[in-house]
């Protein structure tokens, strides 16, 4: 047997396996060449197109940062500072504030923010996390792409300067991360939120990993970004060890097309088929803090699983459900996987989970799922329609067993930091 290293929590979680009957599918590792305080400047000042990010600011204007929150391992205390340090001289640190783009997420707390941007950037700046629900901090913009009404913080409409920070990864339904994401949804109101990610548009076959064009949710998170203005888009590609390898400023939607570009050859896999049974992860601290996020482990795991086959997903869910908002509920409002998923199709849910419920709903009404946390009891997964185990090499034993002498096995380490696909001829 070998073993391979799961990411798990902030520690890892040890997988024991058969060779002869398993693919291990793992990023193709880039090593960043050089600092990266050098790749950062570097595309602040030749930016994919259109002129740099100082060339774009005049003395005296207001700046506000959109960054990514606790959920997402964005160098921030990177990309802040970078981005200050360009400004330097030219915009005064009070006329500056970072809108934390938590989405329908919770805020993150002082110690959080701390952690994320660094003392240094906590003590200079404002940072202000982001709240869907206060509907007093939002302005009303109009009717976007296919009928999106759009609302966004207040203090990012305000700004003479909007830049958005964040980093590229494969998405499980909008396509890719990053980009036109820090506008909306992640400084957008609920409502937006919830038409932006609707039954009707994360059902559609394009809204899926790696497709941005003809995506309904993309195509209309760009077509909010790009009419509500923003003045430079700044976005990085890490590595495994959550290194920066690429940086890419400029015009929002150009640069996000690049980082796009070498996301995908970074971060997408062809296997030769289907298996018997997946493990995944959700990538390790902070990606698997709880089992909302966890989903995309196992999206990524569907991708490659047979149906009927078993998916087992490592996700080390230190913050539960979570607790805040109807996640919980939404998904024990069923019998079953397969009830919920068609509640959902049939109806438009105004919750704001409805788009990860309805994920997970289809992936466990076509396979099996097999969850490993240290935080969610057996009889809190139940309430999902998952089980646990607390063994992760003896559930997959079982679970190739069940499935035949011939069953193979597929094993994501990193969860969706590399999301594998059947090469077809």
């Amino acid at each position: 047997m070998d073993t391979v290293r799961l990411a798990y929590g902030e520690t890892g979680l040890d997988l024991r396996f058969d060779p002869a009957r398993t693919t291990v599918v793992v990023p193709k590792h880039h090593h960043a060449t050089e600092s990266p305080r050098e790749i950062l400047r570097r595309a602040l000042r030749f930016p994919v197109s259109g002129p740099p990010l100082r060339d774009r600011v005049r003395r005296g204007q207001t700046v506000a940062i959109s960054a990514c929150d606790g959920t997402r391992p964005q160098p921030r205390h990177l990309m802040i500072p970078a981005i200050l340090e360009e400004l330097d001289g030219l915009v005064d640190l009070s006329d500056v504030v970072v809108l934390v783009a938590t989405g329908t997420h919770r805020g993150n707390t002082e110690a959080e923010l701390r952690a994320m941007f660094g003392d240094e950037v906590v003590d200079s700046v404002r940072i202000v996390n982001h709240d869907a629900r206060d509907r007093a901090s939002l302005t009303w913009m109009g009717s976007f792409g296919a009928s999106v009404p759009v609302w966004l913080n207040s203090e990012w409409v305000a700004a003479d300067v909007r830049i958005t920070t964040g980093f590229v990864e494969p998405h499980f339904f909008a396509g890719f991360s990053g980009g036109p994401k820090l506008v909306a949804p992640g400084l957008a109101a609920l409502e937006t939120v919830l038409v932006l990610h609707d039954a009707h548009r994360i059902g559609h076959p394009r809204a899926t990993w790696g497709v941005i064009e003809g995506n309904p949710v993309h195509d209309d998170v760009r077509a909010i970004a790009a009419a509500t203005g923003v003045t430079f888009g700044f976005d990085v590609v890490l590595n495994q060890d959550k290194d920066v390898v690429a940086a890419f400023g400029g015009d929002l939607l150009a640069m996000h097309a690049a980082a796009v570009r070498t996301a995908r050859s970074v971060a997408m896999q062809p296997v030769a088929g289907l298996f018997d049974v997946v493990v995944t992860t959700n990538s390790g601290y902070p990606l698997d803090q709880n089992l909302y996020q966890s989903v995309k482990g196992m999206s990524a795991a569907f991708e490659v699983v047979k149906p009927g086959g078993t998916i087992v997903c490592a996700a080390e869910c230190r913050d539960g459900f979570p607790d805040h908002g109807p996640y919980r509920s939404v998904l024990a409002s069923a019998p079953s996987p397969a009830a919920l998923f068609a509640d959902i199709s049939a109806r438009t849910v105004t919750v704001p989970d409805q788009w990860q419920v309805q994920i997970q709903a289809r992936i466990q009404a076509a396979c099996r799922v097999v969850m490993h946390t240290s935080y969610l009891s057996d009889a809190e997964l139940a309430l999902a329609h998952l089980s646990q185990t607390a063994d992760i090499s003896l559930a997959v034993e079982e679970a190739l067993s069940m499935a035949g002498p011939d069953a193979r096995l597929c094993v994501l380490p990193e969860g969706p930091q590399t999301i594998p696909y059947v090469d077809r001829p």
